[in-house]
């Protein structure tokens, strides 16, 4: 048997793998060696997320591991290697997963009349049914061009005949992320009253810049807000719903926020249900009767979701 040591050596006639060259393929494996890293300037604090969405992180030990590992390495290197290196130093780098923008509060200053207005409406309480969202929950209040049938982006002639005898507060605002709807939840829109049910649909505008593991940080850390601030509150949680054309990329990660989120289901606080089918023809498309832009509902549209989640809030109400 033959002598062999860290670096390698020998053993049953075969040389050993060094130790670190085993690490490094772990972490490149885990998306923790990368190209050049642009991290600067002190990290925002990110809200707390529930374990069922959070994704795996590794500890400072660990990347201290990673970037020791990493510097053996380079110091073995042939000379070429190493000539590339001196000329471009952060080409190989060591780099922690970033800090998810969709769990860092914060809101878009064009936002910040409509939040004032719900945070009055908040104050004055007397709240059943929440309604928390974007643009797609914000535009249930939308009444749409008078004579028009099947308007687009209005909800209103379908909210007044299912929920209209109900004590609803729309808290969607057009455009916003899940960022902002942490913001608002802890910037007065959850304070002055307690809700028997809230339905929640959030993370489609997070879209572009964030992914599908992020986008469901942001949700979880959402329904852990409400948890907190509306203890009583039964949360029907909705899964965003699709967008765009089959195959599109915008649609693949937001809908694939969705399996995720629906892990926070626990059937006693929180109600995960997924509707998006519902706005789909056979072939996978959004029909323009429904979605007339392949992202907000027309008045059928709206029908379609009221009828889809009608019974459930009613229970949950109860």
């Amino acid at each position: 048997m033959g002598v062999a040591s860290e670096w390698g050596g020998r053993e049953n006639g075969e040389v050993n793998t060094p130790v670190c060259f085993k690490r490094l393929r772990v972490l490149i494996s885990c998306g923790l060696l990368a190209g050049v890293t642009s991290w600067s300037g002190a990290q925002p604090m990110p809200a707390p997320v529930p374990p069922e969405v959070a994704i795996a992180r590794p500890s400072e030990e660990e990347i201290a591991i990673a970037k020791t590992s990493l510097e053996q390495f380079l110091a073995q290197a042939d000379a070429t290697t190493k000539e590339i290196l001196a000329k471009y130093p952060d080409l190989v780098s060591v780099r922690p997963p970033r800090v998810n923008p969709a769990v860092v509060p914060g809101l878009f200053a064009g936002f910040r009349a409509k939040h004032a207005a719900n945070v009055e409406i908040a104050r004055r309480g007397d709240i059943d049914l929440l309604m928390m969202g974007d643009s797609i929950t914000d535009f249930w209040r939308n009444a749409g061009q008078e004579g028009v049938t099947n308007p687009p982006v209005a909800g209103k002639a379908v909210f007044d005949r299912y929920f209209g005898d109900m004590k609803v507060a729309n808290f969607g605002i057009a455009g916003d992320s899940t960022q902002g709807v942490l913001y608002r939840l802890q910037n007065g829109e959850g304070e002055g009253f307690q809700p028997k049910a809230i339905m929640l649909m959030i993370g489609t505008n997070n879209g572009g810049y964030c992914s599908s593991a992020e986008i469901a940080e942001g949700v979880g850390a959402i329904v852990l807000e409400m948890r907190k601030r509306f203890p009583e509150a039964k949360i029907l949680l909705l899964g965003i719903f699709p967008r765009a054309d089959p195959g599109d990329g915008m649609r693949k990660t937001v809908l694939g926020v969705n399996p995720i989120i629906a892990k926070l289901h626990d059937g006693k606080h929180v109600f995960y249900m997924d509707i998006g089918d519902k706005f789909l023809a056979p072939d996978g498309t959004i029909p323009d009767d429904i979605m007339h832009d392949k992202l907000h509902p027309t008045e059928k549209g709206y029908e379609i979701w009221a009828e889809a989640v009608k019974d459930k809030l009613a229970e949950l109400m109860r």
